[in-house]
């Protein structure tokens, strides 16, 4: 019963915004709490279910959003974006673009969260989709892919190593299986994938891009123009090392710590942003604020789309529905790996977080199958690739690649969903001819 209420309530969310044309916040919020209450919620407690659903996520991305949205305009409106731009088209040509993406994708999505990867790199796609006259799907779903997939399957990502510590996996190596795995997960769902994407004629959103045409007298150089966008990657990644080499207690590792904080590592480069890009390049200090408020007038509905997503998760993880599946699972003869997949697929869709998919699954998992000897770095990945399967409305992931694509929902769902349930068979896929491979 649990299943055919969400399932119904997804139903009722596209229909609102379909056919009816209802705001995506609005029906969000309202499809939300008819499914509390079916769910067997008491009204008050659906009413703070959405609360603390939109205030978690929001809680966790409102900075990291802001300033990356922030460092995102200094960079396009400064003509730092187009300088990159133009120098990776020079670079690599028009045929290679994408994997040029590819690697950014790969090496940034390592250091950052999936999001603030996304909101730091998508301004760079929109304007190298304007220098190379692309498509905007075409150039930008592999570095999306790339970002995706070291969400499930690379540490020292934080997902996948706090799944790795929950199953005493050797992070080294899940790291090795992983990239075995990634190599050709991302070029399927990434360059590949793309091609089928040409037909959609997106354009980048108003107030994320700016479409002026830079001289190369009023563009910054090219190591200025990375400098600032390079400089969070630079930060968290020093902290982990940090965090890997010295002791918590130490003084420089909780210095690292602080400063590789996803939201202050952002707030410094937007700092330094606004002097070598902007002041440092005869931009008066009101100008440049102003390119920081248009940023956030500009992500305002994304803001509340994704946090009305994020009510949404909330109410179905409240309402009961993971333990629901996880006493379904119990006794179950599925193979131990297959198990691992099926239990984060079928949270992954009920809940819509990837991350609450994960780190649930391990729970409810490893009870079952401490003792079948089976490889837990595999198991890691299993539990990955479960995890981005089919997202849909109820993931603020979603939303954000919706907003920041320009699309409708079921260009969404023709785009974004399948893109990451490739990824997710794919990545099963790996893990059952590693293990067969390796045992």
């Amino acid at each position: 019963m649990p299943i055919t209420i969400i399932v119904l309530g997804v139903i009722l969310l596209l229909v609102l915004m379909i056919v009816f044309k209802v705001n995506g916040f609005i029906a969000l919020v309202f499809v939300s709490a008819v499914v509390g209450i079916a769910e067997g919620m008491t009204p008050l407690n659906v009413m703070a279910s959405i609360q603390k659903g939109i205030g978690s996520t929001l809680g966790g991305l409102a900075m990291i959003l802001g300033f990356g949205a922030m460092l995102g305009r200094l960079v396009s409106d400064t003509g730092a974006a187009q300088r990159v731009a133009t120098t990776l088209v020079a670079a690599f040509g028009k045929q290679r673009l994408q994997w040029a993406l590819v690697v950014t994708g790969l090496i940034v999505g390592l250091a950052m969260f999936y999001e603030v990867g996304f909101v730091l790199l998508l301004p760079l796609v929109f304007t190298i989709v304007a220098a190379a006259g692309l498509p905007l799907l075409y150039v930008g779903v592999p570095m999306v892919a790339a970002l995706s997939v070291t969400h499930c399957f690379l540490p020292p990502h934080p997902g996948p190593t706090a799944i790795a510590t929950i199953f005493g996996a050797n992070l080294v190596t899940t790291l090795l299986y992983g990239l075995i795995i990634t190599i050709p997960t991302v070029i399927i769902a990434g360059p590949i994938f793309s091609k089928f994407l040409k037909s959609f004629e997106k354009s980048s959103p108003e107030g994320l891009y700016n479409p002026k045409i830079f001289t190369e007298e009023e563009m910054p150089g090219f190591f200025i123009s990375i400098f600032a966008a390079v400089i969070p990657v630079v930060l968290m990644a020093i902290a982990a090392v940090c965090e890997l080499t010295m002791p918590k207690e130490n003084a420089l590792r909780q210095f690292f710590e602080f400063i590789g904080n996803l939201a202050v590592a952002l707030f410094i480069a937007v700092v330094i942003a606004v002097f070598t890009l902007g002041l440092r390049n005869g931009r008066k200090m009101e100008q440049v604020m102003d390119m920081c408020g248009d940023s956030i007038a500009a992500i305002a509905m994304i803001f509340f789309i994704i946090a009305g997503g994020g009510a949404f998760k909330q109410v179905l993880v409240d309402s009961g529905v993971g333990n629901y599946i996880a006493d379904l699972m119990k006794g179950s003869s599925l193979s131990p790996l297959l198990m691992c997949w099926t239990v984060s697929a079928m949270l992954r869709i009920a809940l819509g977080s990837a991350t609450v998919a994960a780190i649930t699954t391990a729970g409810i998992v490893t009870p079952n199958i401490a003792a079948t000897h089976t490889d837990p770095a595999l198991m890691v990945l299993a539990v990955g690739s479960g995890s981005v399967i089919a997202s849909h409305v109820n993931d603020p992931g979603f939303w954000l690649f919706k907003g920041y694509f320009n699309l409708s929902v079921v260009e969404t769902l023709k785009t974004w969903t399948v893109m990451e349930t490739l990824i997710s068979i794919l990545g099963l896929a790996g893990v059952l001819a590693l293990n067969a491979i390796i045992h």
